[in-house]
């Protein structure tokens, strides 16, 4: 990893990103092809599908729309401690996720005039698990469980056909999607697994969806922006990023573990690490080496850290640090600092905080309860993670009486007047003229 000096300076916000620049040129590329992907299967529909799946996946002939038996096949075969895992995270998440749904609320403006605040959930979700570099039933619960909690009733899942299952989707994801009563699978991927979820696919009896939610890679992320207006989209999570705040009382061998878990994602896959500890950074950066040359996935894990989105980054003390993390806006934040409770409250823009050395990424993966499907590329600034809002919509219900309406009649017939809108006025005075 490359050490990035940033002390002494005085450095704006925009100062800051460019240190540490993410990969926009790979969306950019991404957003024009997966427009072309989307559009295509709005235009070629379950043809254009099977193209795609042969193109990108290397599968032909296989069943798009998956039969039950294959469902109920793969959580036969599951194996008992992966089942056992699975069955926990979900207890955990829904735990969570049920904390995200709003009461409804009353407000009485005055005698007879009454708004309730409600929360209704969309009608359909379509779910995108990922596939390729590695498998993601943990995925399949972030998704589907706050979509249930929300009181959606209806969830379609696509999950690429894997060419090392015959054309079939990984069988760990099925058995998930098994454990959570989802039926309505499809072996479909990348961007044109949105695409069919946005405009649906008649022959394979896939009917549009009201939301699209799930992580993917930049063309997953791009062919969200291309279907947004069409349909609802949750954020668009691209590369995973990890930003570490640490100060000099860090264990530097957990830094190292917690950056090369994430680099392991992807090669565009971003770890940073901010400090004011030179003695700090210069340990991490010695034991990096070590995990990374011993992972599984080393060269995935060198290419990554060795990009220009992963970083150690020196600063000036605390201050810099915060300001730094906050204008980054990161997918994952750690707070590897002795006072880390205290100081989680003014780390402001990040998917996720994980507080103390022992509140690994790695647990909000899995087991935390947290959902990992997170904001990335900076939008923590302004977009949250996925959770049981992300399927709800405020809806405001507005009941006056007859008493209540003529008690801001004159109201109403001013405003309308100055907006020239008479008819508005005119309304109103129905109600009262005989």
């Amino acid at each position: 990893m490359r050490t990035i000096d940033l002390r002494g300076r005085e450095l704006s916000p925009a100062d800051m990103l460019a240190a540490v620049p993410r990969a926009a040129q790979a969306r950019a590329e991404a957003l024009d092809t997966a427009v072309r992907i989307v559009d295509d299967v709005r235009d070629r529909g379950e043809v254009a599908l099977r193209e795609q799946a042969e193109r990108f996946d290397r599968v032909s002939d296989h069943a798009v729309r998956v039969p039950e038996e294959h469902i109920t096949e793969a959580l036969a075969a599951l194996a008992p401690e992966v089942r056992m895992a699975l069955e926990e995270a979900i207890r955990r998440v829904r735990l969570a996720s049920a904390a995200q749904v709003p009461t409804e609320q009353i407000t009485r403006i005055g005698a007879g005039a009454v708004i309730t605040q409600r929360w209704q959930p969309v009608h359909r979700v379509g779910v995108y698990i990922p596939g390729g570099k590695a498998v993601y039933p943990s995925s399949v619960i972030m998704n589907v469980v706050p979509a249930q909690v929300a009181g959606v009733t209806q969830i379609a899942l696509a999950s690429p056909p894997q060419a090392d299952q015959g054309g079939r989707i990984h069988p760990t994801i099925l058995a998930a999607a098994a454990l959570l009563g989802v039926t309505e699978v499809y072996a479909m991927g990348g961007a044109g697994a949105i695409g069919a979820f946005a405009h649906g696919v008649p022959s394979i009896g896939l009917d549009p969806v009201d939301v699209v939610s799930g992580p993917g890679n930049n063309y997953v992320a791009s062919a969200k922006r291309a279907v947004a207006g069409v349909v609802g989209t949750d954020s668009e999570a691209g590369a995973t990023e990890i930003l570490v705040v640490a100060d000099a009382s860090a264990d530097p061998r957990l830094i190292a573990a917690d950056l090369v878990s994430q680099a392991e994602h992807d090669e565009q896959a971003s770890a940073v690490l901010v400090t004011d500890a030179v003695e700090l950074a210069e340990k991490v950066a010695v034991e990096v080496e070590k995990f990374a040359t011993a992972t599984r996935h080393s060269e995935r894990v060198a290419a990554a850290l060795a990009g220009p989105q992963s970083a150690i980054v020196l600063v000036d003390d605390r201050a810099m640090a915060t300001a730094f993390s906050n204008a980054y806006a990161p997918e994952h934040l750690e707070l590897h600092l002795v006072d880390a409770e205290e100081a989680a409250a003014t780390f402001t823009s990040a998917g996720a905080v994980f507080v103390g050395d022992q509140t690994p990424v790695s647990l909000g993966d899995y087991m935390a309860g947290s959902n990992h499907v997170l904001p990335t590329g900076g939008q923590a600034r302004y977009a949250p993670g996925l959770g049981a809002y992300t399927f709800l919509r405020p809806q405001q219900v507005i009941s006056y009486d007859r008493a209540a309406l003529e008690a801001v009649r004159a109201g109403v017939v001013a405003l309308a007047d100055t907006e020239v809108l008479p008819a508005h006025g005119e309304a109103i005075d129905a109600r009262f003229n005989a």
